[in-house]
């Protein structure tokens, strides 16, 4: 298999404020090409795209290629069972919402700290078993965001466990928080195959400060920003798969380019991702990656990671200079749509389930200040 899977989680849409208005027909170019040049690996959810990914998948892939021609992979999230019988009830749901028939990869989503005790409550590793034996998935795993320590009890204590899939890339390599290179060194210490998420950290590594992106450029000029971040989580030799939320065909065309032979990074290559990520970590405010899993139980309707991203682009400007960016007229625009930022009423359900353990609540905070002044 090729090392690139098309994660169904960024897709094209019609509508900017609803992330659940798809465009079909973008999506079903992208899945021919994708396929037409030998990569198979998909990747859904169920709360993926507002809900829609795995009917997007079904109209898209699974209606209008071979069942053999491709990968599907598909995840259960604890936020959404409460019982024994949620476990079928989403998961038979799943099977209907992408007509699959089976998933080749099945995850339990995000086995942390904060769900893990809801997983082990409700039997979920036994469950997912009982789903291989009944031929309806292929290969078990999960999700996972937390400490190398943690992973490591799991799988221990969970060895029928086939494959982890971790958060993995050059920014966040030797961050105190995610630790990609601890969490990936320990799956592998437990000899469980890796698929990476995240590579481009929700397009952080595909737009890179001025400084970087010239580090990039004079050491090949023919690769894009966003290929060394894809080919520094692919050149990992226990990398079985890295996932990219491509958003249109022209991102994915230049994935598959690069991907199709794919070659290892080097080790100067390495190095220099590295620098990069020295230069990035010196100006980003918030490392959000823009998952989006805050916002679907924000009783404020708040677009949180779409006010963070406004925030890291003008923390980047010389605003004593410049003083006003064009990104106060948009946070304005999004206002139309969502909740403000100072709408926030500390309720605290985005940050029990952010990955990146971020303090939303006090980053709102400082959004806020900066643009509702």
């Amino acid at each position: 298999m090729k090392k690139l899977g098309f994660g169904l989680m960024r897709l094209p849409v019609t509508d900017k404020n609803n992330e659940a208005a798809v465009d079909v027909k973008h999506v079903e170019r992208m899945v021919d090409l994708f396929l037409e040049r030998g990569f198979t690996y998909f990747d859904t959810a169920w709360m993926y795209c507002g809900f829609n990914s795995e009917n997007v998948a079904k109209l898209a892939l699974v209606s209008r290629h071979p069942r053999d021609s491709f990968t599907l992979a598909d995840k259960l999230h604890a936020g959404f069972i409460d019982s024994f019988e949620d476990r079928d009830k989403i998961f038979n749901a799943q099977l209907e919402k992408t007509g699959a028939g089976y998933f080749d990869y099945y995850l339990l989503h995000g086995v942390e700290t904060n769900l893990l005790a809801k997983y082990e409550k409700y039997d979920c590793f036994h469950w997912l078993q009982e789903k291989k034996a009944e031929g309806l998935v292929k290969h078990a795993g999960f999700s996972y965001h937390d400490t190398p320590e943690l992973l490591d009890e799991i799988l221990t204590k969970h060895p029928e466990i086939e494959f982890v899939q971790l958060q993995v890339n050059y920014l966040d390599w030797e961050s105190e928080w995610i630790q990609s290179r601890a969490c990936y060194e320990m799956a592998t210490k437990h000899g469980k195959p890796v698929i990476v998420m995240e590579p481009c950290k929700g397009g952080t590594l595909a737009k890179v400060p001025e400084a970087a992106e010239k580090l990039f450029r004079d050491a090949n000029p023919s690769m894009s920003v966003p290929s060394w971040a894809i080919r520094f989580a692919a050149s990992l030799p226990n990398v079985m798969v890295v996932l990219s939320g491509m958003s249109n065909v022209e991102q994915m065309a230049d994935n598959l380019n690069y991907m199709e032979s794919f070659q290892p990074l080097s080790e100067d290559e390495k190095a220099i991702c590295h620098r990069v990520a020295d230069i990035i970590n010196a100006q980003i405010a918030i490392p959000c990656t823009g998952c989006s899993y805050c916002t679907e139980g924000c009783p404020q309707h708040i677009a949180i990671p779409k006010y963070f991203s406004l925030y890291n682009e003008d923390m980047r400007e010389r605003l004593e200079e410049k003083g006003w960016t064009v990104n106060f007229t948009n946070y304005e625009n999004l206002n139309a749509n969502f909740g403000k930022a100072s709408d926030c009423i500390g309720c605290g359900q985005c940050e029990g389930v952010c990955p990146q353990h971020l303090p939303i609540i006090e980053n709102l905070k400082k959004v806020a200040a900066h643009y509702e002044k």
